[in-house]
């Protein structure tokens, strides 16, 4: 699971405002944030640099954290 929604609220950064900034529709944001949908590795970079335009100063690992059971595996 990411945390683009929970990392966007705690700075105040609107969908909208993220949607702008990446030039992409807000029902792909939607689908990104509620894990309909899993970005790439290109499309993550891009979520964390938009996000860090925006003010959220955050990193790759912060924003998609390895999974406790991807972390076990390594």
């Amino acid at each position: 699971m990411n945390r683009i929604k929970h990392l966007r609220e705690k700075r105040q950064v609107t969908q909208s405002a993220l949607r702008k900034e990446l030039g992409w529709t807000q029902p792909r944001i939607a689908n990104y944030e509620s894990g309909i949908r899993t970005p790439g590795l290109s499309e993550s970079r891009e979520i964390v640099a938009a996000l860090n335009a925006l003010g959220v100063e955050c990193t790759l690992d912060q924003v998609f954290p390895v999974e406790e059971s991807a972390q076990s595996v390594a």
